[in-house]
């Protein structure tokens, strides 16, 4: 991974072992030595940990001096609230300190690409308040342009968009459809890849505007059984 990735702490900082692991490249460093990057138009990654008592202050100084950064927030304890605190100051991401490897590059990837990385439980709240606030913003607006999003849907997938969007877990979806998580998490890459959006925030502003195409559980259930 080229992109350059910057640890910001103090000297009582503990980086993660796993986090060295990810990016034996990656620079650490306090608000003064960000002056040595060339931070206009930087498009590095900054990574903060909320283990510095002052986090949310330095990621407020970070979006102001590098407005092009995109930062990601650790945590030991990864909580909703925490993380809508991290989002609301600007960061991309949202994970948990002690991640493995593969989860770390990952997220430097997804947020290096424009995507957002946060918790499942956090996605959902994410998803579901979208969805809600926007629908109610605009009642009344449906383009045939989104109508037609949903025509290239099947029943089943445009189904599990509706419950995805709104805000519900693969658990949740499958004991509603009476399918298998596995089947709900096949039907949904279909919908990304048919919508081109990457996650299920996106997924939620694709399909905002749009009313899901009414299908019967019952219906739904007597197909899955045959």
């Amino acid at each position: 991974m080229n992109t350059e990735q910057f640890f910001l702490g103090d000297s009582e900082t503990q980086i993660p072992s796993r986090w060295r692991q990810s990016f034996p490249a990656g620079r650490f460093g306090g608000l003064s030595d960000l002056q040595s990057l060339n931070l206009d138009g930087w498009d590095g990654l900054l990574w903060i940990s909320c283990a510095d008592s002052e986090w949310e202050t330095k990621l407020k100084e970070v979006r102001l001096k590098i407005p092009s950064a995109k930062v990601v927030v650790l945590s030991d304890a990864p909580q909703e609230q925490q993380g809508l605190l991290a989002l609301d100051g600007g960061a991309r991401g949202y994970t948990h300190s002690h991640a493995i490897v593969e989860v770390f590059q990952e997220v430097a990837l997804v947020v290096q690409h424009g995507g957002l990385w946060v918790g499942p439980e956090l996605l959902q709240r994410l998803v579901g308040a979208t969805f809600s606030a926007i629908s109610k913003r605009l009642p009344q607006q449906r383009s045939m342009s989104v109508s037609d999003v949903w025509a290239g849907l099947s029943s089943r997938e445009a189904q599990v968009a509706r419950l995805v969007v709104d805000g519900r877990s693969n658990k949740e979806v499958a004991d509603r459809l009476f399918i298998s998580e596995r089947t709900v998490k096949a039907h949904l890459g279909v919908v990304f890849d048919k919508l081109g959006v990457r996650d299920r925030l996106q997924l939620a502003l694709r399909l905002v505007a749009s009313q899901s195409p009414d299908a019967s559980l019952g219906e739904l259930r007597a197909r899955e059984a045959t």
